[in-house]
């Protein structure tokens, strides 16, 4: 059983909330993130040739987030930008470089999607460049479900049958929404919830 979960974006409230909901709902679970823990401060669009020496200068670290992440997780698009814009030796930036770019799980892997291509009006996922059968992922804050290349119509709390030949998840956003996953591999099930 795992619970996957993305887009913290170092919203320590909201994960604390999604954490209270997985020990309620699924007390063994192994949980797994799909990036974007941190939030970066320094917008894409404003990115340079200038190195910061701090993260506190680039990212949100509440106090106490960095305890709440003793979880695996894989790389976002907000580590990949905080690491482009640092040059420190602060240990913190060490441990969010080991993140790795995917993991695999029981029949699925996970990874953030940033990494595929998206866009259109609304923007939204336009192709995605899965290496295995199912694939976690997260990005778009937007919970969602496709299987064999159709889109379903996300319920919550209502367990989806994956044993089928291509599952794509989109595990939704921590931040703001406290919403998560519960993959069930023996049962190959997948369940949306959102913790209240």
């Amino acid at each position: 059983m795992y619970a996957i979960i993305g887009d913290v974006h170092s919203s320590k409230e909201a994960l604390e909330k999604v954490f209270q909901a997985i020990q309620q709902n699924a007390p063994d679970a192994t949980i797994i993130g799909t990036g974007d823990l941190f939030e970066c401060t320094i917008s894409k669009k404003d990115i340079t040739d200038k190195k910061f020496t701090s993260l506190q200068e680039v990212m949100l670290n509440p106090e106490g987030f960095e305890a709440l992440l003793t979880f695996p997780s894989v790389y976002g698009n907000q580590e990949e930008r905080i690491l482009l814009i640092t040059e420190t030796d602060d240990p913190l930036r060490e441990e969010i470089k080991k993140l790795p770019e995917t993991i695999d799980i029981e029949g699925a892997q996970v990874i953030h999607g940033h990494q595929w291509e998206w866009g259109g009006e609304p923007w939204s996922l336009q192709q995605a460049n899965v290496q295995s059968r199912m694939t976690f992922f997260g990005h778009s804050h937007t919970s969602g479900l496709s299987i064999d290349g159709k889109s379903q119509k996300v319920d919550w709390n209502v367990p989806y049958d994956v044993s089928c030949e291509e599952v794509l998840v989109n595990v939704g956003a921590v931040v703001e929404a406290c919403e998560w996953v519960l993959y069930d591999s023996v049962k190959q099930t997948v369940t949306f919830r959102k913790a209240m």
